[in-house]
């Protein structure tokens, strides 16, 4: 049996150089498969006196737990070369910021709608509320803006197929609706969605508009620039901003003024105003002898724009993170 010797530090040796599980399963192979060297030493049992053969038996059964045990050994000791190796390679450097989770932000045009709520809010303004999809009544009738007004025209309206209802033009429905499930005095603004067919990069079909309403006993057309000039300082926090109303025309309010402001280098309208005409306050049932009140209308999305220093509306209504995320 000193060929039994030999063969298992040969397989000793064999199962040392082995450089991976791959390479280690051959060896295995070759000295304990089916048609190993160990097993050809079982098979020549029965070539042996039988004398000889229990003890020869007992000597291959040791042989074969060693190399068994050699294959465990040197599989571990192979698996914990591979460990180490993907530690160093994975290794997890803690002193390097956290990567975390992204978050979202508020769009541009709502941190606007939010700042201006909280700034009317502290002037006693509350905020309301009402459908986008109108009728024809709130949206234009009630506004003393009847079917032949030329004023019309200028809202280019989008129309709901097969029905009489429209999406609104303006937020001044809001005011109408409030005004006839509310007695004066009340105080609102009603900043919203609006819709027009129009489209370049300071217009959008859709955009945003901010409206406000004052209706009390003695409300005067001085009250009204009170209100529009201490917003519009508080908003961009500019106490040197001017703010001048020239003479329009606007169907819903007598007398009627557009708003303009200015940091000190030039003229810019911001928005319309006036004194609420009396036929609307009579569609509502409040009596203009013994109320009035003003009204005012801006664009969130141009008061945005001019905030932030954006000069395309579009910008904010294509969806690109890489420009939403600068707001976040």
């Amino acid at each position: 049996m000193e060929s039994l010797d030999v063969l298992v530090e040969e397989a000793r040796g064999a199962f040392a150089s082995a450089r991976n599980a791959a390479d280690l399963e051959q060896v295995k192979a070759r000295y304990l498969g089916k048609s190993g060297a160990l097993t050809e030493q079982l098979k020549g049992l029965g070539k042996l006196p039988p004398e000889e053969r229990p003890r020869a038996g007992s000597r291959i059964n040791e042989a074969k737990a060693s190399l068994e045990l050699m294959v465990t050994q040197r599989r571990d000791a192979l698996r914990s070369v591979e460990l180490e190796a993907r530690l160093r390679e994975e290794a997890l450097d803690v002193t390097l910021p956290g990567r975390g989770q992204g978050g979202g932000g508020l769009h541009p045009v709502t941190r606007t709608r939010l700042r201006v709520e909280r700034l009317f809010r502290s002037l006693g303004f509350e905020v309301a509320a009402g459908p986008e999809i109108e009728t024809d009544f709130y949206n234009f009738t009630a506004l003393n803006t009847p079917e032949d007004h030329p004023a019309r025209s200028m809202h280019d309206t989008f129309y709901l197929k097969d029905s009489a209802a429209l999406l609104r033009t303006h937020t001044s429905p809001i005011q109408i609706r409030h005004m006839e499930s509310h007695q004066p005095p009340f105080r609102i603004i009603s900043p919203g969605r609006v819709y027009r067919v129009d489209s370049d990069a300071t217009h959008s079909p859709m955009f945003h508009q901010l409206e406000g309403l004052w209706i009390d006993a003695n409300v005067s057309f001085s009250d009204l620039k009170g209100v529009v000039a201490e917003f519009l300082r508080s908003f961009f926090e500019r106490s040197d901003l001017k703010v001048r109303f020239r003479p329009s025309f606007f169907p819903f309010t007598e007398p009627s003024a557009e708003i303009d402001m200015s940091f000190g280098d030039g003229w810019l309208e911001i928005g319309g105003s006036g004194m609420v005409h009396p036929n609307v306050l009579r569609h509502v049932n409040v009596d203009p002898t013994r109320h009035q009140g003003f009204a005012f209308g801006m664009g969130l999305d141009r008061l945005t724009m001019l905030r932030y220093g954006v000069r395309d509306l579009r910008l904010f209504f294509e969806n690109d993170l890489r420009f939403l995320e600068q707001f976040r």
